[in-house]
């Protein structure tokens, strides 16, 4: 048995009373080996929180000292929440709240080790704040397990007394304090407004400031470049590929030679497409159609076989698996494979050999799905669109008009292949053809997809882009038309099948899990919607949830609803097990069709690899096929939803700091821009908003509605004037005009913009910021001294 195993079940016995390190070694009569390792064992169990130490320094489980382990998390108030690390065999346990007195010398995401407060207490105290909200479990923190960021990136700022660093998450609410910059073992030297990486030193008390050492110069605050590499520090991401990568990248060829396709399928002679983002630059997936007969067809969904060029264990797989996955920054792309890769021999780049592995989909003549085939395979595509492109040619008919369509940025440099106005007449109409024909049969899938239960998750999208700078320069809306549905069913299925084909063979791999949503959570939501006035019935009945979905896609305030029903539901991740996928309600589903992005994606082409073997469907000489074990993928599986989550939060963090810097240089703007807006929350010092267009949210504040005075309604839905009675309610669309940005706490306020008849939109009027000091008031000395007297008895 393990020594830590051997402890934890010695903790566990019903009849074990805490004992201090000496008694404990005793108790469990240990081999010579084992006690050397005592020690080093103890303290680790202690940093993952599965014991505690209490008085006496006698060691026990936490849950019999009440003692709670997890992950701190907290918000801009000072206030946090816990929440509890899983327990094997055990249900999760709900978030515990910790008031900002309470949270000790702990920093955002550490963990740390709570114990659970009395509540009764709380709630006789005569402090406001220290009173439990509704169905909250107070905790306080006892002790920091394991920092969550040794480092933090923050700007320098000098006091009278200090320099200090503020941290650039809000939710640190803490300045790190810094020797003075001339001490700092860096070059360049900092300056005050520099952004920097501080190390933090030990921090004991928490009624002092933490204190930390300068450690790099990132560059002046709030500056693309320094904001980027801020990013870049925090999520640990990076830009540039180790020597040994590089130096196999190099042996990879440019292109795809006769050897590379012996024993393929070739496909080259199939009208094959690509439909991209205009600025796509890697192209992992393409649609080829071909007719079978009597109406029918067969689409072949080619996705780039990354597998070849990637050999399992080189340095090139073992960096492309601690990347995980790419990550997609503003104006930037951190990629998972070398560009050479990513965007060179694996990208299905137009009029070029390709190596594919393709999954074969054949329809009848009414659309209906008839049978599925796999094949590694060498594609030509025979055209790139981008998806503007692509609608266009679903919805119009003039081949000129067609034509007019804008261009992909890149084809500035050629690599998009030709123009379509370089195309005849003939070729155009057979784009069309061809196009129609994918739409028509993925909206039959889509139909059934959504009739049998599959939930419509998908959301507004923005895009931002930079100019030459690097600076936030504009704002585009991304719509889901029918070219992006397109695309996405056809990848669906191919995901589908081939998960399904590995079940099937009993071959472990890995799946993408969407587990069912808890129901107290679907209670709460139902709830939530009774007060916009949706009602729905039973949400654990999947008929219920489609039509809640239906009625909030019609409902005035349907982005924000759709984001709080969203929040109501468990994340997708990745799991060596067919748990089933709830959103898109599949019993069998796993990543397949973007490998140059996802390594999840790329262990999947591996075991395509070696179902095709050993179904004997692939004659190519010397192919690798690895077969994965289920205890390779389950450890696999958790990594790749780590690096996921880690990309995801380093993206919303990239895009929330172009939109303040965009609405940043609004504020600088001699006419300002009026924006469309929707009032998602009303409280009594103003409403939040989002903007339509940008989906950026902020607030009007309360002293900017002048013309009234205006208080929160009793049932709280809307802030009503008290002279005019004039209302505004959630749910209400209201012009806006940006008032002032906060870099720093990461807030960016409002002011109305009053509609006028005649002159357009006018904005209301400005306010001056108040005054950090009270003007004094011009009153008679003999009522200020009778005032002052008052004050002084009232101290005695």
């Amino acid at each position: 048995m393990e020594l830590d195993r051997k402890i934890l079940d010695h903790l566990s016995r019903e009849d074990y009373v805490p004992l201090n390190q000496q008694d404990l070694v005793k108790a469990l009569d240990l081999s010579k080996r084992e006690n050397k390792q005592f020690r080093r064992t103890l303290h680790k169990l202690l940093d993952q929180g599965l014991i505690a130490k209490v008085k006496g320094d006698r060691f026990v489980q936490p849950k019999d000292a009440d003692l709670v382990s997890g992950t701190i998390k907290f918000r801009q108030s000072g206030r946090a929440l816990l929440l509890p690390d899983p327990q094997p065999g055990k249900p999760p346990r709900e978030p515990l709240t910790i008031l900002a007195e309470d949270t000790g010398v702990a920093l955002h995401e550490d963990k740390v080790l709570v114990r659970l407060s009395d509540e009764n207490k709380r709630r006789r105290s005569r402090d406001r704040r220290n009173r439990p909200r509704e169905g909250e479990t107070l905790a306080r923190v006892i002790r920091v397990l394991q920092r969550a960021h040794p480092t933090l990136t923050g700007t320098l700022k000098q006091s009278r007394m200090y320099h200090h660093v503020v941290p650039d998450d809000p939710r640190i609410i803490h300045d790190i304090l810094v020797p003075p910059p001339e001490k700092a073992e860096v070059f360049p030297k900092p300056k005050e407004g520099d952004k920097v990486v501080v190390r933090l030193l030990e921090w004991k008390m928490r009624h002092l400031n933490p204190e930390g050492v300068i450690t790099e110069v990132l560059g002046r605050t709030h500056e693309p470049a320094a904001e980027f590499k801020a990013i870049l520090h925090k999520y640990k991401l990076e830009t540039t590929f180790p020597d040994a990568v590089l130096n196999e990248v190099a042996d990879v060829p440019d292109t795809v030679r006769k050897k590379d396709i012996k024993g393929r399928l070739d496909c080259r002679k199939k009208f094959t497409l690509t439909i991209d983002p205009d600025d796509a630059k890697d192209f992992d997936d393409a649609l080829s159609l071909e007719d079978t007969g009597k109406g029918g067809c067969r689409i072949g969904v080619h996705i780039a076989d990354v597998a070849s060029y990637v050999r399992p264990g080189s340095a090139l797989d073992k960096e492309g698996k601690r990347r995980g996955n790419s990550t997609y920054l503003v104006g930037c792309v951190i990629p998972m494979l070398p560009q050479a890769l990513s965007n060179g021999i694996c990208s299905l780049v137009e009029d070029q050999d390709r190596l594919t592995k393709t999954v074969f989909l054949d329809f009848d003549r009414n659309g209906k799905h008839t049978g599925t085939t796999f094949a590694n395979t060498v594609i030509r595509s025979a055209k790139r669109l981008t998806y503007r492109q692509a609608y266009a040619f679903l919805k119009k008919d003039d081949i000129d008009e067609i034509r007019g369509t804008p261009l992909p940025p890149a084809h500035q440099t050629g690599s998009t292949g030709r123009a379509l106005t370089e195309l005849d007449d003939a070729e155009m109409r057979k784009i069309q053809q061809t196009i129609r024909r994918f739409w028509d049969i993925a909206s039959r899938m889509r139909n059934a997809r959504m009739t049998k239960g599959s939930l419509d998750l998908d959301m507004p999208e923005v895009k931002i882009f930079v100019d030459e700078n690097g600076y936030a320069d504009r704002i585009e809306s991304i719509e889901n038309d029918e070219s992006h549905q397109l695309i996405e069913e056809f990848m669906l299925a191919a995901n589908e099948a081939v998960a399904k084909a590995f079940f099937e063979a009993g071959i472990p791999f890995i799946s993408r899990v969407h587990d069912e949503p808890d129901p107290d959570k679907l209670y709460e939501l139902r709830e939530h919607m009774m007060t916009v006035g949706i009602a729905v019935g039973d949400l654990t009945n999947r008929a219920e949830v489609t039509r809640l979905l239906k009625k909030i896609n019609e409902h005035s305030q349907s982005y924000p609803l759709k984001i709080q029903f969203l929040r109501s539901l468990k994340q997708a991740c990745y799991r060596a097990q067919t748990d089933g996928h709830y959103g898109l309600y599949k019993t069998f589903y796993g990543h397949f069709t973007s490998p140059i992005r996802r390594y999840s994606d790329l262990v999947q082409h591996r075991t395509f690899d070696y179902y095709l073997a050993k179904h004997g469907l692939d004659t190519a000489p010397a192919r690798v096929a690895l077969k994965y074990t289920k205890a390779d993928l389950d450890g696999l599986s958790e990594h790749l939803t780590l690096t996921e989550q880690n990309s995801t939060e380093a993206e919303r963090e990239s895009v929330k700091i172009k939109l303040l810097e965009f609405f940043e240089r609004e504020v600088e703007k001699k006419d300002k821009t009026v924006f469309e807006a929707i009032v998602t929350d009303v409280k009594n010092h103003g409403m939040f908003i989002e903007l339509t267009e940008s989906l950026a949210f902020g607030m009007v504040h309360i002293s900017t509605l002048r013309d009234d005075l205006y208080t929160l309604t009793d049932d709280g839905s809307a802030l009503q004037g008290r002279r005019r009675r004039k209302k505004y309610s959630v749910g209400q669309y209201i012009k806006v005009a940006v008032e002032r940005v906060d870099r720093f706490k990461r807030q960016i306020d409002f002011h109305l913009v009053e509609e006028d008849p005649k002159l357009g939109f006018e904005p209301a009027q400005k306010v001056a910021p108040p005054s950090k000091s009270k003007p004094k008031e011009n009153k008679p000395k003999e009522k200020q001294k009778d005032k002052k007297q008052r004050r002084n008895k009232r101290n005695r």
